[in-house]
């Protein structure tokens, strides 16, 4: 039914041609709140669509015409006669604003009127009051015969004619000091109670209160007993009305009685939750203090170790360098060239108003006699975000992935894009290790980001992003930066041991990729303010799943005094997502995967002019798993990805929420691309080593190559 309650809550967001927030919860009534502009609708589910409807279009008509003020203070009107007035006003100046809702209006309460949730069949429609009988005809008057006198028919038609919410008050007053008028008549009118002698009493009215209770014999007071007390009680209950008694709308509160019968009070209720707005000063670590702590350990571990620990990993960088500035020239000219050939697409021609001599002899047949220019417009200014998976199932394909990343960040220095890679991890904000002495000297700093409240998303004071690299930098500190990083990859991927450790708080840890996505919308604006760019790609580079995310809730302890806010696991399918910038609810899905996919669509929707690539590096059998995450075994789309796999050991999947997510091979991109053998090796091993550099070149190829169509 959760899907049910999204589609009502568009409708209400169309029909108030605002983004309202609308929450279905479980409430008795709906009820709007002006000032956050909160539509709160019970969750009728044993409502039919219809009805469904119609309460969801009348109470949108509340939330756009009753404005939200103290009305008691300008009229003494019980609310039920305000509200039946009202009702009329809202539903004919819907009615006017969209001439369609008429018919659900119509269908809507016909059905209510059927199952007689005005409770009118066991009585006489005659004898309601005239409020009763204005509330059946406004809504149901197609269906029940309601008749009126001449001085009523009057009143009616002051509540057809109200347009404005004083109109209402006005009119609402009116009919409330009519309907106890005819109160008082009909009390009037009616025979005094007959006497225990069978005639009429004849008590005077001014008798004191005391004579009166003298009268009625013993046993009363405080000598009645128990069961003459409960037969007093009955008796009071059953007397007819004073005059002191207020006439009420009977019709509304059986409405309002039988719509609280379709709510489903049993089901487990909506909970509605929110991006928090961190503050990034608690978040990123500075690309100086992240450089800052590699170079003391690695510094501490050199002057302790041989020196030559770092050798055979910077040897293998310089290589790798080296063979990459294929693939990155590659890059260059493609993105150049498309970029071009996207310039030239919506360059336009104008007339310049300077005659073109070369066309004068034309003037009997032409009336183009001018010259034309040809405007190019200029291209976008570009910008790179990276976030770099740094948990622990990274390690096995963290270097390779690195060498990915690289080769990006190479390209964006040739085409002098401004970029930032950060890495998002648990571990920074461990306590700082003194190298000399090998002991903790400062604590962890745990400041909490945002102010926490109900109902918001949570992110750990431990997560940190750490910002590895960035274009701030220049050329020797960007070396200097990436062969630090690439000691620490090549470590993690030593199997057998490595001569030299990485430092504590750059270990890897779990994997907090939604809470990254928390943090982007705070990221993003700012990468692109401060580089003033139009145009924004941001690449995901990862292994697998991210770790859930938690909402914050208010927790009370008996034997505490203060509540504390604890927090509580997302329920699939009954919690959702609500956005107040951009007015859009998701509806939290099951599974891991999902929740990602639905952060980076609430992304796309905040950031249209972001591009948000994925880059999975897959392991062994890992590709079939990664596949039924998005595709059913057996799909037309399921075999064709499987066939790409197995031929390119590559493919690209689009239905996730990224808009493009590239899947490649571990192993494949571990190869050498260059092709090179050793000294007398056979004819069988120069094919399979050519072979290995043809693949390896294809696919690295075809994945820069989609890649760059996206960035440029």
């Amino acid at each position: 039914m959760a899907v049910k309650h999204e589609i009502k809550s568009q409708l209400a967001k169309l029909l108030a041609t605002e983004d309202l927030i609308v929450e279905h919860k479980q409430v008795q009534t709906a009820c709007f709140n002006v000032h956050t502009r909160v539509l709160t609708l019970p969750m009728w589910e044993k409502a039919s669509n219809t009805v469904y409807d119609l309460l969801v279009g009348h109470e949108v008509g509340h939330a756009l015409f009753t404005p939200d003020e103290n009305w008691l203070e300008k009229v003494a009107v019980p609310p039920q006669f305000v509200n039946v007035v009202e009702d009329a006003r809202i539903e004919k100046l819907m009615k006017r604003k969209y001439a369609g809702i008429s018919k659900t209006f119509y269908h809507g309460y016909k059905e209510l009127q059927a199952e007689d949730f005005f409770s009118i069949s066991d009585s006489s429609v005659a004898d309601l009051n005239l409020a009763d009988r204005a509330n059946l005809y406004f809504k149901v008057g197609n269906f029940v015969d309601i008749s009126f006198d001449s001085e009523e028919k009057v009143l009616i038609q002051k509540i057809a004619d109200v347009e404005t919410f004083d109109d209402a008050l006005r009119v609402a007053e009116e009919l409330y000091l009519y309907c106890k008028k005819e109160k008082e008549e009909k009390v009037n009118d009616m025979p005094m109670p007959p006497n225990e002698m069978g005639g009429e009493s004849e008590q005077p009215a001014n008798e004191p209160v005391q004579e009166q209770q003298e009268s009625a014999g013993e046993g009363v007071g405080d000598f009645m007993t128990h069961e003459e007390m409960l037969e007093e009680a009955q008796r009071r209950e059953s007397a007819p009305a004073t005059l002191n008694d207020e006439p009420e709308v009977q019709t509304a509160d059986a409405l309002q009685s039988n719509l609280q019968d379709l709510v489903d009070t049993d089901g487990y209720e909506n909970v509605y939750v929110e991006i928090p707005k961190v503050d990034l000063k608690y978040i990123i670590a500075k690309n100086d203090d992240v450089h800052k702590e590699i170079d003391a350990w690695f510094n501490h571990q050199k002057n302790n170790c041989s020196l030559g620990i770092f050798e055979t990993a910077d040897e293998e960088f310089v290589k790798f360098k080296r063979n990459a500035q294929k693939e990155v020239n590659y890059l260059v000219k493609e993105f150049e060239c498309r970029k071009a050939a996207d310039s030239y697409a919506r360059a336009t021609t104008a007339r310049t108003g300077v005659l073109d001599t070369s066309k004068l002899h034309t003037y009997k047949y032409n009336e183009d006699l001018f010259r034309k220019v040809s405007v190019i417009p200029d291209g976008k200014n570009h910008g790179l975000i990276f976030v770099l998976d740094w948990s622990g199932s990274m390690s096995r394909v963290m270097l390779d992935t690195i060498k990915q990343l690289y080769n990006l960040i190479w390209f964006c220095k040739k085409v002098s894009i401004p970029f930032e890679v950060y890495a998002f991890t648990n571990e920074w904000k461990k306590p700082e290790m003194n190298y000399e002495t090998s002991e903790l000297v400062k604590p962890a700093d745990w400041t909490s980001s945002y102010v926490k409240k109900e109902n918001l998303l949570a992110v750990h004071e431990q997560f940190s992003m750490m910002n590895l690299l960035t274009s701030k930098t220049n050329g020797k500190q960007l070396e200097h930066q990436l062969i630090n990083i690439w000691r620490i990859a090549k470590s993690f991927s030593n199997f057998y041991g490595s001569p030299y450790s990485v430092p504590t708080r750059l270990g890897l840890s779990g994997t907090p990729l939604n809470e990254a996505f928390v943090c982007l919308h705070q990221i993003l604006p700012q990468f692109q303010k401060q580089n003033k760019l139009q145009k924004v790609q941001c690449i995901v580079l990862t292994d697998g799943e991210a770790n859930h995310l938690t909402r914050h809730v208010e927790v009370k302890r008996h034997w505490e005094n203060e509540p504390y806010m604890g927090t509580r696991q997302l329920s699939g399918g009954v919690t959702f997502l609500r956005d107040r910038k951009t007015g859009n609810t998701y509806q939290v899905p099951y599974g891991y995967h999902g929740f990602s996919d639905l952060m980076l669509q609430n992304l796309r929707d905040n950031f249209p002019t972001v591009n948000f690539v994925g880059i999975r590096v897959l392991e062994g059998r890992g590709a079939n798993d990664f596949i039924k995450l998005y595709y059913n075994y057996g799909d037309t789309d399921y075999d064709k990805i499987m066939l790409d796999w197995r031929k390119n050991r590559s493919f690209c999947i689009k239905k996730s929420g990224y808009h493009a997510y590239f899947a490649m091979s571990a192993a494949s991109l571990s190869q050498d691309a260059d092709f090179e053998v050793g000294d007398g090796a056979t004819k069988a091993k120069i094919k399979s080593a050519f072979i290995k550099s043809l693949k390896t070149k294809k696919l690295n190829k075809k994945v820069l190559g989609e890649f760059i169509s996206l960035v440029a």
